[in-house]
């Protein structure tokens, strides 16, 4: 029988680690299945720019795995239960059980929603495409009104950052305010932060620092002291969450519900399940955290890679890099900052602003979604059979009865 591999999203990691096993392993010994509950690959780093109005390519996941012998599952995960090796899906065509030798979970994350009162109701969130499409029909709505409308940026990391220059620069009739809950930027250098001061200023950005939100409500936000923030559309940036099914499904996890894994990305737990993405609480070579990021999701699901064909051929496994090299973000479409960080995973003194470094992001871009539009380039015309024959070991490591 062949050993049945199943992804559990096709996101950055999940898109990426199936091809890549579809490439390096041999389809007579090995069924590669992604299960993914969108027909499209959603460039998530760009979800700030469909929501300010720019068209954003979002690829067929059929054309993406057409003639890598993958199998597309469009389906919802609804349940994982590793101890009988089964994912309950839901889906169009009512949904079932799928059995699996090597699950690789790479779920991915969504907006933190839930932390405060008020927030699923009313507010706007772009961590994925459809919640990203409704509040661009929100700004389109309010852009139509002679008064213009209120935008309220609520989270002043990255997602935030991003979305709040992109707004304002693509929709300058509206008056965009960033809420931040300490000091604007406190994770860069300081002249990346005066840099970023200084774009907010050149947008009309208005920006509260230190200040934290307690309550979302449809016209308003109440802060902690006490204040009121009127707002047309208020967009929820602050901190992101994983799906609970891995803490349900007995996997061990952190206490917000990120899947413990080891060096290789293998669960602690539950040596056939892999994690890779968001959903990986993985230790970098620096001893620190990973933080959820493109950047993790590539570095962690290229060492699951590894460990996967390692352990199927009966290899050495190789350890990949688990890195984070620093911040690329983009204020907008003509402007940006690169800041590198160091192994204590702090801002380097120099950074690159402006222009090119908007240009170097737009690169890095547009490399991602061709590396997972093209998940299989350079396969050769005829694969290695690197599981053709387990060793009773490599058959034990990844679940297989020997």
């Amino acid at each position: 029988m062949k050993h049945r591999i199943v992804v559990l999203g096709a996101g950055y990691a999940g898109a990426h680690v199936a091809g890549n096993l579809a490439r390096r392993l041999s389809p007579a010994d090995t069924e590669i299945i992604v299960v993914n509950a969108e027909p499209d690959f959603v460039q998530r780093l760009r979800l700030h720019e469909l929501a300010a109005g720019y068209e954003i390519k979002a690829p067929k996941l059929a054309d993406v795995f057409a003639g890598t012998g993958i199998r597309l599952r469009l389906a919802r995960v609804t349940a994982v239960d590793p101890e009988r090796q089964v994912v309950a899906v839901a889906g169009a065509d009512g949904g079932g059980e799928l059995g699996y030798d090597t699950l690789l979970y790479a779920l991915g994350s969504h907006g933190d929603d839930r932390s405060v009162p008020g927030v699923v109701e009313h507010a706007f969130d772009i961590a994925a495409r459809p919640s990203a499409l409704r509040l661009r029909e929100r700004l389109d709505s309010l852009g139509r009104r002679s008064e213009g409308g209120r935008v309220l940026v609520v989270g002043d990391g990255l997602t935030g950052i991003e979305t709040a220059t992109e707004i304002a620069e693509a929709r300058p009739g509206l008056s965009v305010t960033l809420v931040a809950r300490g000091e604007l930027g406190a994770r860069l250098s300081a002249g990346a932060r005066s840099h970023l001061r200084q774009a907010c200023t050149r947008l009309g950005i208005t920006v509260l620092e230190h200040t934290s939100i307690e309550a979302v409500e449809a016209t308003r936000v109440l802060c902690a002291d006490g204040t009121a923030l009127a707002s047309d559309a208020t967009v929820w940036t602050a901190g992101f969450a994983v799906n609970p099914i891995a803490a349900a499904s007995g996997l061990e996890v952190t206490e917000n519900g990120r899947i413990l894994v080891d060096r290789t990305m293998r669960s602690v737990s539950h040596p056939n399940v892999y994690a890779a993405g968001d959903s990986a609480y993985a230790i970098g070579d620096n001893g620190r955290p990973l933080p959820m990021s493109c950047a993790s999701a590539g570095f962690t699901g290229q060492q699951a890679i590894e460990a996967i064909v390692g352990r199927l051929a009966g290899r050495k496994i190789a350890n990949t890099k688990l890195v984070y090299p620093g911040n690329h973000i983009s204020l907008g479409r003509r402007d940006g900052i690169l800041q590198l960080v160091d192994d204590e995973a702090r801002a380097k003194p120099k950074y690159l602003g402006g222009r090119k470094a908007a240009r170097i992001k737009a690169a890095i871009l547009k490399v991602s979604l061709w590396a997972t539009s093209h998940p299989t380039f350079g396969m050769p015309k005829r694969k290695r059979r690197l599981a053709a024959a387990p060793n009773a070991s490599a058959k034990k490591a990844v679940g297989v009865a020997a």
